[in-house]
C-alpha cells in the first residue's frame, strides 16, 4: 500500500520548491505575463533547486532516483506559484525524462549529462499537433525508415523554447506506433516558426510551431522504449500542475472573501460563497488523491498505471476550470481586473485540456 507521509528527502525538496514558488514565481508572474518574458535569473534559480536532477541517477549526472510521486509534489507547488514559471523550469525535463524512461543505455550516457550537469538550457520536446481531434497515440507526423536513417515529416505546435533549443524530442508515428526521436538543432529540414504563437494564457513562455520537412536522423536516435511510460508521466505532471493552479485560486479567493465587506457582511459569510469554497477545496483534495495514486502506480510499475494516469488528468482538467472560474466569480468585478491573479489563473486553467506533453515527472 502507498503511504501519505512524505519522506525526509521529499519534505526538504518540496519545502524549498514551495518557498521559491511563493517568494519568487508568484511575485514575478504578473509582470512576466504582461511583458511576455520570464526573467532568465528566475528560471535559473528554479533550475538550481534540482527537481529534475533529483530524478536522474548519479550515473547520468543526477543525484537521485526517479520518483513520479516526488515529481508530482514538486509540480503542484511550482504551478501554485505560477504555471508559466513551472513549465519553463521543467522544460529540459521534456527532453531528459523520455530518454531516462524509454532510451537505450547508450542514449542515456550520451545525452543526459549535458542536460543535467549544466546550467538551464533550452532542451525541449514536440508532441502536440494542431488538430481538433489530437490524440498522442494517433499522430499525423510520420517516421519512415530509409537505409540507416529515419525520415520525419509533419508539423508540431506548442513547442516551448523551440527557437533556442539545443535539441528536442520529436514524437512521430512509426508503423502505427508513437515513437520518440532525438533531433539535434542543426538537423536539415527542421524549421522553427519565425514568430511566437499567441495563446489565451502562458504568454510568459515562448511557444513555436515546428515543421519537419523530411528531417533525417540516424536510427540510433530512436528511443526504443514504450511511449506509454512517457505519456503516463506527462499526464501525471499536467494533473499535478492543474491542482497547483486550482490550489492557488482557491487560497486567493478564500482570503479575499474573508477580508472583503459587502453591505457590512464578509463575502465568505454569504452562504452561496461558502458553499462554493467548500466544494472547491473538496474537489482539490479528491483529485490530488487520484494524482498521488497514479504516480504511486507508475513508480511501482502497476498494470493499471496508464488507466490511473488518464483518470487523474481527466479529473484535474475539469477541476482547474471549475475552481479558477469560481475564484473569478468570488472576487466579483475585481476578478476581471488584471491586478488580481485569478483572471490569469482562469486563462491558464482553461488550457489544461491541451497541455499533454508540456510537462513531465
Amino acid at each position: 500500500m502507498y503511504s501519505f507521509e512524505p519522506s525526509d528527502e521529499q519534505k526538504m525538496l518540496i519545502d524549498a520548491v514551495s518557498r521559491y514558488a511563493t517568494s519568487d514565481l508568484r511575485k514575478a508572474a504578473h509582470d512576466a505575463e504582461e511583458n511576455k518574458e520570464l526573467p532568465p535569473k528566475l528560471i535559473s534559480k528554479g533550475w538550481e533547486l534540482g527537481v529534475l536532477q533529483a530524478s536522474i541517477p548519479e550515473a547520468y549526472g543526477g543525484f537521485g532516483e526517479r520518483s513520479a510521486v516526488t515529481g508530482a509534489l514538486a509540480a503542484e507547488e511550482l504551478a501554485c506559484g505560477d504555471l508559466a514559471g513551472a513549465l519553463a523550469v521543467g522544460t529540459p525535463g521534456l527532453f531528459a525524462l523520455p530518454i531516462l524512461l524509454a532510451g537505450s543505455e547508450e542514449q542515456k550516457q550520451q545525452y543526459l549529462l549535458p542536460v543535467i550537469a549544466a546550467d538551464w538550457k533550452a532542451y525541449t520536446a514536440a508532441l502536440i499537433e494542431a488538430s481538433f481531434d489530437f490524440d498522442p497515440n494517433e499522430l499525423k507526423t510520420t517516421a519512415k525508415a530509409e537505409g540507416s536513417d529515419y525520415i520525419l515529416t509533419g508539423e508540431k505546435t506548442f513547442v516551448p523554447y523551440a527557437d533556442k533549443a539545443e535539441a528536442m524530442i520529436v514524437y512521430a508515428r512509426l508503423e502505427k506506433e508513437t515513437k520518440a526521436f532525438i533531433v539535434p538543432k542543426e538537423a536539415a529540414g527542421l524549421k522553427v516558426g519565425a514568430e511566437r504563437e499567441k495563446w489565451m494564457g502562458l504568454n510568459a513562455i515562448p511557444f513555436f510551431k515546428v515543421t519537419l520537412d523530411g528531417v533525417k536522423v540516424p536510427k540510433a536516435n530512436l528511443l526504443p522504449g514504450d511511449f506509454s511510460l512517457v505519456l503516463d508521466s506527462s499526464r501525471v505532471a499536467v494533473a499535478a500542475m492543474a491542482i497547483g493552479v486550482a490550489k492557488a485560486s482557491f487560497g486567493y479567493s478564500r482570503d479575499y472573501a474573508k477580508d472583503r465587506d459587502v453591505f457590512g457582511v464578509k463575502v465568505a459569510q454569504k452562504q452561496a460563497i461558502a458553499f462554493m469554497l467548500a466544494e472547491m477545496v473538496t474537489e482539490i483534495e479528491a483529485i490530488r488523491l487520484l494524482v498521488w495514486e497514479a504516480a504511486w502506480a507508475i513508480d511501482n510499475k502497476k498494470e493499471d498505471a496508464s488507466q490511473k494516469a488518464y483518470l487523474a488528468v481527466t479529473g484535474a482538467i475539469d477541476l482547474a476550470m471549475m475552481v479558477t472560474d469560481r475564484a473569478v466569480q468570488i472576487l466579483g468585478g475585481h476578478g476581471y481586473i488584471r491586478e488580481h491573479p485569478v483572471e490569469l489563473w482562469m486563462r491558464n486553467g482553461r488550457g489544461f485540456a491541451a497541455f499533454t506533453g508540456l510537462a513531465m515527472v
